[in-house]
């Protein structure tokens, strides 16, 4: 996700200044931006808005044809760009059916927000708290010229009886529900007051304006708290009469808070068409990204997808021709997919196991056909040869002199020699051909190591031979105990012949032969390891040919046949070099 975003920054910073323009834009049309609402400004803004929308569609467009250029491979090129248009096309038609219908619902609400009868009534509205507020400023005036009527009256109480004339006024603010009640000289300096809060001084020209009339002047902010009046006093010598009327501030404060609704009102409806504008502008570019996130994200999936299915085709036309060292690599994805891979490598290591046993498995089919016809062959004379030998010895050994019977004899045991080596391999070729289906029972590997190893210490005793084993008890699995006497002579003969040969080189070689018994999970590995020649860099294939010996007088039999064994114990074997030596590696199933 962070690679997505570090990718596409420069889109992602149009992004927000086209959303940010868009808002200002908005905010402008309505009167609320640090920007002026002029025909001037608004053109710019627009203008800047379109430029800013083309850019960040032209980086969109380069963007995603890059994309697709990039990920998509030649094989399974049309089915992923057929992913990818369904993928847009799936996106691209709702989110422009849905920002129609938006667009459509926003300028109809905005027409119903501007109804003739909405607007009459925040009109009327307006009007009726203005004119309350007015009435309750307005009544001031008939008071104050009934509070001025009863003073009058009673002018001569104010230097007769002033705690009487106090009274009156106490009285008269109470009867009238007047909060402040003052008399003042020309000068506005207070006379007397009957009021619940300190006068504050009336303004010069107030009085000027009622020093030569007889009616009261209102004196009225329409945004304070308060309403307030005064008139002059007409049976007192320079004095005047001031009353004011506290209002509620709440009043005052819903009355500002009226007028700036209908001012935002009909500034709302005359850039009705700029807020329709800026809407589509601002929601075009939301929907514009999310088709742009949309998309690159079906980009990266469909090629994340499509990688693994053209390495299946590519592996899948590899195989077809023969090569099973192919591998799909597991690359990480779904794990759907990731499942898929490993299961089709699996497939392919079994494909190759199961060729290679069938290859074994004919391969030996056919050298036991041809030693079968060659031990035929072969044994057929043998045993003339040998008749006729030995006839020539008893007739004509008497006949020839003493100096040369010596080297009569010798040719003779010559013959005899070759005729047992031919003899030898001739029980080889029977053996390998008369090969049968293993008997599988249940029998002690450490006891069929251990025999065959007192076998070969009398052939050799100055080589080491041990068991090594690694378990805490002997193992116990099914196998034929005829054919595992004849596996292990053979690979321990082996060894011994390999270190007889060394040795005509070199005597001071260590001479040890190592059998370790190892488990790991379901299987029992048998390690035979010794200090011999090794075998010289060549492949496992070509140890295990019939007829192929690394050893000066061996017949190219005896590891065909250890193979031939542990195939048909569902075992593999691997032939290694090892240190200074050698190391044949068994894996049998342990059951």
């Amino acid at each position: 996700m962070f690679a997505l975003l570090k990718r596409n920054l420069f889109i992602i910073i149009i992004f927000i200044f086209t959303l940010s323009l868009g808002f200002l834009t908005f905010l402008t049309f309505i009167g609320k931006s640090f920007i002026n609402l002029n025909e001037n400004n608004l053109q710019i803004l627009l203008i800047f808005n379109f430029i800013l929308l083309i850019i960040f569609f032209v980086l969109i467009f380069l963007d995603i044809k890059n994309s697709i250029k990039n990920n998509i491979n030649v094989k399974g090129a049309i089915a992923n760009k057929k992913y990818i248009i369904s993928f847009g096309l799936f996106t691209l038609i709702p989110s422009l059916l849905i920002s129609i219908f938006s667009l459509f619902i926003f300028s109809f609400a905005l027409d119903k927000y501007f109804d003739t009868k909405i607007t009459s009534a925040v009109n009327n509205s307006y009007e009726i708290a203005k004119n309350y507020v007015e009435e309750k400023r307005n009544k001031i005036e008939s008071e104050i010229i009934l509070i001025a009527f009863d003073l009058n009256k009673y002018s001569n109480l104010i230097d007769e009886n002033p705690q009487r004339f106090q009274s009156l006024l106490n009285t008269q603010r109470v009867i009238r529900d007047i909060d402040q009640l003052h008399l003042i000289n020309g000068n506005g300096d207070l006379i007397i007051s009957a009021a619940n809060s300190p006068y504050k001084k009336i303004e010069d020209r107030a009085i000027k304006m009622v020093l030569n009339d007889d009616r009261p002047l209102k004196i009225i902010n329409t945004f304070e708290n308060k309403s307030a009046a005064v008139i002059r006093l007409t049976n007192y010598n320079d004095t005047f009469l001031y009353v004011v009327k506290l209002i509620d501030k709440n009043i005052s404060q819903y009355l500002i808070q009226s007028e700036e609704a209908v001012n935002f009102y009909y500034t709302v409806e005359n850039q009705s068409l700029g807020i329709r504008i800026s809407f589509a502008l601002i929601y075009i570019a939301l929907v514009t990204l999310l088709l742009f996130l949309s998309i690159t994200i079906a980009i990266r999936f469909s090629s994340r997808f499509f990688i693994s299915i053209n390495n299946l085709i590519s592996a899948s036309e590899k195989i077809g021709k023969g090569n099973l060292d192919t591998k799909v690599p597991e690359l990480k994805a779904d794990k759907e997919m990731e499942l898929l891979n490993k299961n089709f490598n699996l497939m392919i290591d079994r494909l190759k196991s199961q060729q290679e046993k069938l290859l074994t498995s004919e391969r030996h089919e056919a050298w036991e056909n041809v030693a079968r016809k060659l031990a035929h062959e072969i044994k057929n004379p043998l045993t003339p040869i040998q008749l006729t030998v030995d006839n020539i010895k008893s007739k004509y050994l008497k006949n020839i002199e003493l100096d040369n019977q010596d080297k009569f004899k010798n040719n003779l045991q010559t013959i005899q020699k070759q005729i047992q080596q031919i003899e030898k391999l001739v029980n080889e070729f029977s053996d390998f051909a008369r090969m049968p289906k293993p008997l599988l029972k249940k029998n002690n590997l450490n006891r069929v190591i251990n025999e065959n190893i007192n076998l070969i210490n009398k052939i050799d005793s100055n080589i080491k031979i041990k068991l090594i084993n690694h378990l805490s008890k002997d193992v116990n699995i099914n196998f034929d105990l005829e054919q595992f006497n004849r596996l292990f002579f053979n690979l321990i003969k082996n060894s011994l012949e390999s270190i007889q040969e060394k040795t005509e080189k070199d005597s001071k070689i260590d001479k040890n032969i190592d059998i370790e018994i190892r488990q790991r999970r379901d299987y029992i590995i048998v390690n035979v390891i010794d200090s011999g020649t090794g075998f010289k860099n060549k492949k496992t294939k070509e140890l295990i040919k019939p007829y192929f010996t690394t050893k000066k007088k061996g017949t190219g039999l005896g590891l065909s046949i250890v193979d031939k064994i542990i195939s048909d114990h569902n075992g593999s074997i691997q032939f290694l070099n090892h240190k200074n030596g050698a190391k044949v590696q068994i894996i049998l199933p342990n059951k």
